[in-house]
């Protein structure tokens, strides 16, 4: 047992070396000096009070992409639709708010009802592509990139069209809403302690229904082996849906946070790619729910730390993401090597 334990850790290590030492390679070859460029990214996540708050900002959302990514993963599933379901939260939560903005109702409790309303948006989406793998036959990963598509049309129109600012439409989004309508926040800042709550509470709760709940246990069982699962008189497709719709509750509450607690308004790309990026952090834990915050803290001091190179290096801010799937990418090589190894030492 301690020779497995010494044996996962020298792979997951090597992997993380490999990966630094072909970003590092990346740097020279762009004329970067490596650990000048490393002290920058740090620098810029966790070099003054703003880029603290930038920091914090940033990995709520990708905590809730992770979590409902956790959900899906578990059940099998393969929802690439993430960063579609994160708009049309975007887009139920600017609707809730344009029509009640003008309404007797209290401030605080327009809110509830936009992230509601974004909760609901998200997980209608990702239901549609349950039901397209479910009663179509269409496989998730093409349901899903196709959804995304389709939501990105249509958050382009409405900014562009019917909710477009006074005059005319603007890649800034459209008109922001009044401030009573936005999350609170610190005082002197942008930083919103609702939206990190309600992040922390959502992966706390995955992380307690995949360990030991009836209902997770059942969906890693469909997840295993579908045929297996509904022999044993577990519904199998109903799992499949339920999973696809808390997946979309929970990053349609990202698309909600985007618009009362970041932007104040919906932007063409109000995903920022968070949905994607939640899929390489859920893959590099292993789909372990409770490694996602603090791998998702580092996945967001990356990207916030990364425009210090476009500012020194005239890099530009997206090498982080070339880190980030490298190390992805190695940790699974690393991961499947491991157990291939394992299987070979079991046979001798």
């Amino acid at each position: 047992m301690k020779k497995k334990f010494w044996v996962n850790l020298a792979f997951q290590v090597g992997s993380l070396l490999a990966a630094f030492l072909i970003t590092t390679l990346i740097l020279l070859a762009a004329g970067a000096p490596p650990f000048e460029a490393y002290a920058a990214i740090l620098r810029g996540a966790f070099g003054s009070e703003q880029s603290l708050e930038s920091l914090l900002i940033s990995w709520s959302p990708l905590i809730l992409t992770t979590a409902g990514v956790l959900v899906t993963f578990s059940a099998g599933l393969w929802n690439i639709g993430v960063e579609g379901q994160m708009a049309l939260g975007a887009i139920f939560t600017t609707w809730a708010l344009r029509l009640l903005q003008n309404s007797s109702l209290p401030p605080g409790l327009i809110i509830f009802l936009g992230i509601i309303a974004g909760i609901l948006g998200g997980a209608l989406w990702a239901g549609l592509a349950g039901a397209l793998k479910t009663f179509g036959g269409v496989n998730e990963i093409f349901g899903g990139l196709g959804l995304n598509f389709v939501s990105t049309a249509l958050t382009i129109y409405l900014v562009f069209g019917p909710w477009k600012r006074p005059g005319t439409g603007s890649m800034s989004g459209t008109q922001p809403f009044e401030q009573p309508l936005w999350l609170p926040t610190l005082p002197d800042s942008n930083l919103s302690l609702w939206s990190l709550g309600l992040s922390i509470l959502v992966i706390v709760l995955v992380y307690f229904l995949l360990r030991g709940t009836h209902f997770g246990l059942r969906l890693k069982a469909v997840g295993k082996n579908m045929k297996a699962a509904h022999l044993l008189g577990v519904p199998t497709w109903q799992y499949s849906m339920l999973a696809f719709l808390l997946c979309g509750a929970f990053v349609g509450m990202a698309g909600a946070i985007q618009v009362t607690g970041v932007y104040h308004r919906l932007l063409p790309n109000i995903s920022s790619g968070y949905g994607f990026l939640g899929l390489l952090v859920a893959m590099l834990i292993n789909y372990q729910a409770i490694w996602a915050a603090p791998v998702a803290f580092f996945f967001a001091a990356l990207n916030t730390g990364s425009i210090q190179l476009q500012l020194l290096y005239k890099l530009d801010s997206s090498f982080s993401g070339v880190l980030q799937s490298f190390l992805v990418l190695l940790v699974l090589l690393g991961e499947g090597a491991r157990q291939r190894l394992g299987e070979r030492l079991n046979r001798e």
